[in-house]
């Protein structure tokens, strides 16, 4: 029972500061416009540099990364550290509960009707804190797809999918006891990342699927 506790702490908080979108709390109160409404019409990173630029784009990354570790280094702390519940003997995993439900939070937000970004950033600044290694070959993987293709969405898909196979190969070889149920858990935020772009993937067979312009 104590272990079921422990999950619907980390979940519900993360949800709950997952739902908390930095895109569109920073578009309102710097632009005083919703970001929804401009662009592609997605509440995410790429969407607030495109229309915004820079300044804007930086301080939604800041934000949803402090959003990201908070979440993972609560989870453990709670739950792991004051509670002393670990499952599967690995520390981690609490950390990718934590993960799983920010995201959920930023897909699916309860303060803006449940319509949110793609879940790419919180996913990025969750494994930061949960797992910087795996964290580290994602990022290499979506800046070179990125530089290559200019497609974002592209970028973030192959980071996705690098991040359930490096959880998976890394973990193991660091004799990593939950690499299973890690694994699993990562593999379900990469088909989730895929789900959310299922538009992009349209356009990208169809060939107008919007380029990053580095000039701008």
């Amino acid at each position: 029972m104590i272990q079921i506790v422990g999950i619907l702490i980390a979940a519900i908080f993360s949800y709950l500061v997952g739902s908390v979108n930095s895109a569109i709390t920073v578009c309102k109160l710097l632009r005083h416009e919703d970001i929804r409404e401009s662009g592609s019409h997605n509440a995410g990173l790429t969407n607030v540099l495109r229309v915004y630029g820079k300044k804007e784009a930086l301080i939604t990354l800041l934000c949803d990364l402090f959003k990201g570790i908070l979440c993972v280094v609560f989870a453990r702390v709670v739950v792991s550290g004051a509670m002393g519940i670990v499952y599967f003997g690995d520390k981690l995993f609490i950390g990718y509960v934590a993960g799983v439900f920010a995201i959920l939070g930023h897909i699916f937000p309860i303060y803006y009707g449940f319509k949110g970004g793609k879940g790419v950033l919180m996913a990025a600044t969750t494994l930061i804190a949960i797992d910087p290694l795996t964290c580290l070959a994602s990022l290499g993987v979506f800046a070179v797809v990125v530089a290559i293709s200019k497609y974002v969405s592209l970028g973030s898909m192959c980071a996705a999918v690098t991040f359930a196979l490096v959880t998976f190969f890394s973990q193991s070889a660091r004799g990593i006891e939950g690499v299973v149920p890690n694994t699993i858990v990562s593999s379900a935020i990469a088909i989730m990342i895929i789900y959310m772009h299922r538009a992009n993937i349209k356009r990208l067979i169809n060939g107008n699927e919007n380029k990053l312009s580095f000039k701008k």
